[in-house]
């Protein structure tokens, strides 16, 4: 990997990484869970929490590179609508009181 990693340290996110890549391993020997799908959230949602996801997060763009750029635009469209949707509860909260 020949890019320097930024990391951006989020508790919420590394919980939620890891509880995904539990998942994942639960899911690799139960016939009930998709075990790569869950293995794979987990290194997208730790890419900017560690260097080895963001290795792991760059071999995966390298193989499926359309799929990458979607599920970040994804990402990036679901991170704008919680922030919208938390403005507009704040400003009911705000009218409430």
């Amino acid at each position: 990997m020949d890019a320097m990693v930024i990391l951006r340290p989020s508790f919420p996110r590394k919980i939620m990484g890891w509880a995904m890549l539990v998942l994942g391993v639960l899911g690799l020997i139960l016939p009930f869970l998709q075990g790569f799908l869950f293995l794979a959230f987990g290194v997208f949602l730790l890419r900017d929490q560690h260097v080895w996801a963001a290795r792991r997060w760059a071999w995966v763009a390298g193989r499926w590179p359309q799929m990458v750029g979607k599920l970040e635009a994804m990402e990036t469209g679901m991170a704008a609508r919680a922030r919208h949707v938390a403005r507009r509860m704040g400003q009911f909260l705000r009218l409430r009181a």
